[in-house]
């Protein structure tokens, strides 16, 4: 169990007349006005601060993950298949109805922008300054409707019943966005401690305010247009280069912890690297469950991935796609070590035993990954079942169906990034303890690296080669000479923020989004249809807002 942490303004102090006595409080409770006691009003505001948590531990992961170039959600002979609703997006034809359950996560940022416009009126309003914080996170949640959703209603206010609410412009609403950021920033919390984990700092504002500048133009034009450029000026580079600056120069991050240890189940505060996570606890309710759809679908039975058999039931149909594991092949790469595949293809290592961890120290065992005391070997490429001697012939379908049987459970190398405690998931019903970052150090060197890429002014004697060359060094990477291209930053993306989410947007910004991978080509005409760069609203938002229009093209 993950020790937890507790930090009150003054202004909510104030308010305090009650001792904290339980620390478990289910993020889900709700107030119609702030209560006076400290465990209620840490409830309140984490309504605020973790609205987005269980979509991220679940169903925005698995939505986002297969939806760019990084998954091919296959099916076990209809097993896992739900309705096609994980396949749908890994072919880019994702469907309003049968995709309810991803595309719903749109419900959990407007709970959370609710939760927080609660927060900030009952503490008197915008203008106070300790509900500075829970505006960031109203930002931040506003952000990631628009980044998938595109129009997106700007909530900065309590609603009346039956208010009628209205969609705003992608560019007004990007526009929105920077300046509320940088009206709160300066009262943002500006320590960095055990105190403020997981919390809006001033320095989780600069990095989404450098994101939302390094993708000025996929929100402010015209993205869905098939003349969208992605190498037209972007007028706000040098914006994007000041607010990693600040990071940089702040002193509270650095590049000190090792690739693999930062993901593991007992990651927190301590982590450097770290600007704005999502905590999960497995022992109380609020876990992320990445393992049980990263790993093998009968992968329970004397896995070796995790020391220990799991003993809860696996998924294991989130399969990397051949082309993304292309970009795992570096020489001494740290970060090969989080892709379990096939011994010697592409993959510099020379057994599993290089994937076996033990979970009480952390340390590499023994243990092989078998299944029925034979080694078990996964297969880069995946190859959907078929047979064409059947009467009539059977022929891959959009279900992606590898068959319900070892060739088909092992089809596809797998991430054990988040690699989980066996312990954990066995007593808490598939639950995880991993910490999911949001934004990391290594994305703002990376971003600010990009952005002189791209024409921005270098700063305090950085260069992309430079800025590059760090995140390289510290996963015991070659090192560059000369400046790297777009293309060079796009793939070292790639290798660095696997399982962070932020793929699918990096190959929209890049133009890089319909170009062809796993399946989706050869089951979906319209892959290529750049209106496939939002995502459709659901059926349930839609008939929310019946005033509201589908994003076209769904």
């Amino acid at each position: 169990m993950k020790t937890r942490h507790i930090f009150f303004s003054g202004a909510l102090l104030a308010l305090t007349s009650v001792g904290c006595t339980d620390l478990d409080v289910d993020i889900k409770s709700q107030y119609t006005e702030l209560p006076d006691s400290e465990i209620a009003i840490e409830a309140t505001m984490n309504n605020a601060f973790y609205a987005f948590r269980a979509a991220i531990g679940r169903r925005y992961d698995e939505g986002v993950s297969c939806n760019s170039d990084e998954y091919t959600a296959v099916s076990f002979d209809s097993d896992y298949l739900n309705g096609r609703d994980m396949a749908n997006f890994s072919l880019h034809m994702i469907d309003p109805t049968n995709s309810a359950n991803q595309l719903n996560v749109y419900n959990d940022l407007q709970t959370g922008i609710t939760n927080c416009n609660r927060v900030i009126f009952d503490l008197g309003g915008e203008d106070v300054p300790e509900v500075a914080p829970v505006r960031a996170a109203r930002a931040f949640y506003t952000f990631m409707m628009m980044e998938h959703w595109g129009d997106t209603p700007i909530l900065d206010h309590l609603l009346a019943d039956d208010e009628r609410i209205d969609r705003s412009p992608r560019a007004d609403v990007a526009r929105w966005i920077e300046s509320e950021l940088l009206a709160v920033r300066d009262n943002c919390y500006e320590n960095v401690d055990a105190s403020t984990y997981g919390k809006p700092t001033r320095w989780m504002v600069d990095a989404l305010l450098a994101k939302l500048y390094i993708n000025w133009n996929v929100y402010t034009q015209d993205v869905t247009s098939s003349s969208w450029d992605p190498n037209a000026t972007n007028e706000k580079l040098n914006d994007c280069i000041a607010a990693c600056d600040r990071i940089i120069a702040s002193g509270y991050f650095d590049l000190s912890d090792d690739y693999k240890t930062k993901f593991m189940y007992n990651n927190g505060y301590q982590i450097k690297d770290f600007i704005y996570v999502m905590p999960f606890d497995a022992s109380t309710a609020q876990g992320m469950t990445y393992a049980r759809f990263r790993t093998w679908r009968r992968g329970q039975s004397e896995n070796g991935f995790y020391s220990i058999p799991l003993t809860n039931s696996l998924g294991g149909n989130m399969t990397l796609t051949p082309e993304f594991v292309e970009l795992f092949n570096l020489p001494g790469d740290r970060r090969n070590d989080v892709i379990a595949g096939n011994v010697g293809e592409n993959i510099d290592m020379e057994t599993f035993d290089v994937y076996q961890y033990n979970n009480a120290t952390g340390e590499p065992t023994d243990v092989r990954n078998t299944y029925g005391g034979v080694d078990v070997t996964f297969t880069k490429s995946i190859t959907l079942k078929s047979d064409p001697t059947a009467d009539p012939p059977i022929v891959p379908d959009g279900d992606l169906n590898v068959g319900n049987d070892m060739t088909g459970w092992t089809q596809g190398y797998r991430s054990i990034k988040f690699f989980p405690n066996a312990t954990d998931y066995n007593t808490y019903s598939r639950n995880q303890s991993n910490d999911v970052p949001v934004f990391r150090y290594a994305d703002v060197l990376l971003m600010k690296c990009e952005a002189i890429v791209r024409g921005g002014t270098a700063t305090n004697g950085d260069t992309p080669m430079s800025l590059f060359n760090q995140i390289r060094a510290y996963v015991n990477a070659p090192q560059i000479v000369g400046d790297p291209s777009l293309q060079d930053i796009l793939d070292e993306r790639g290798r660095e923020f696997l399982d962070e989410h932020w793929r699918r947007n990096d190959l929209i910004r890049f133009g890089d989004f319909e170009r062809d991978w796993g399946f989706k080509n050869d089951f979906n005409p319209n892959a290529n249809d750049p209106r496939y760069r939002l995502w459709p609203l659901s059926l349930d938002v839609l008939n929310a807002n019946t005033n509201w229009t589908q994003n076209p093209g769904y």
